[in-house]
């Protein structure tokens, strides 16, 4: 299946009175009243502490598992999409998980192939030409050929962003992308998703919209451009980050090491 090529005038993300649920105990609820709406060219940043259920609705919105409550419309179509008829629409979308959650027994090159080798049906000789710019954008060229288990978290967390920008998509999720990683590793990431968010080369120069969660959002203050606190259950929208800093004083003064520590 080639890429999608389908461009959004609307919304790309648009939820009203959402509630998020737990993805290990659905029937926990960690958002509820979830109003938010992510335009084209967007960046946001959602912060919020160890335990908040920043991932939990990072996974939502990337359609992992539905809205417990409410509606939510990716490119204006209702979440979530299931249906393999729609999977054009799912591939609109990419997700980074923390930690890359890259399959162990498959090399850093085979887990970075894997979306065009199964999607557009290439064979691996085929899938080389495309990768190859992504091992090169990411550093990751010595560790092609190891699997996840040999290589650090610093570059299996690069290995999942390749994975997840291979079909090109138009937005893209990424779950705590500074956690564990040492200073070196936290400046490759800002750098990398500033010019993402303006336009890489791996993607043809078009601007990606992006939204990130993060437990400290001190790193993102001159980077991200929209800005949104999740907090008791509560996801508080917010716009600059004069706004971040004046609602969430206490989560902002989070030590920067937790996050950046190396693992």
């Amino acid at each position: 299946m080639e890429p999608p090529t389908a461009q959004t005038t609307g919304p790309v993300i648009r939820m009203e009175d959402v509630t998020v649920a737990s993805m290990q105990d659905l029937s926990a609820v960690v958002a509820e009243a979830v109003d938010w709406t992510v335009n084209p060219g967007d960046f946001w940043v959602v912060a919020g502490l160890q335990g908040t259920g920043k991932s939990d609705l990072l996974m939502m919105t990337g359609g992992l598992m539905p809205p417990a409550a409410g509606h939510y419309w990716l490119f204006g179509e209702e979440m979530p999409v299931f249906e393999e008829s729609r999977l054009a629409l799912r591939l609109r979308l990419g997700l980074v998980f923390d930690g890359g959650q890259l399959f162990n027994h498959l090399t850093a090159w085979e887990n970075i192939a894997l979306p065009v080798r199964y999607h557009r049906n290439l064979t691996r000789a085929d899938a080389a030409t495309e990768v190859q710019p992504f091992l090169e954008a990411m550093e990751l060229g010595p560790w092609a050929d190891s699997t996840p288990s040999a290589i650090g978290r610093n570059w299996r967390k690069r290995v999942g962003l390749a994975r997840a920008l291979m079909l090109k998509p138009e937005v893209l999720l990424v779950d705590s992308p500074l956690a564990g990683l040492d200073p070196r590793h936290v400046n490759w990431w800002l750098s990398v998703l500033g010019e993402l968010s303006k336009g890489h080369p791996l993607l043809g120069g078009r601007p990606l919209t992006l939204v990130v969660t993060t437990a400290d959002a001190r790193p993102w203050k001159s980077l991200a451009r929209q800005f949104g606190v999740l907090k008791n259950r509560r996801f508080v929208v917010l716009g600059t980050w004069a706004e971040l800093e004046a609602a969430s004083e206490e989560l902002l003064q989070e030590r920067l090491p937790a996050e950046t520590r190396a693992g």
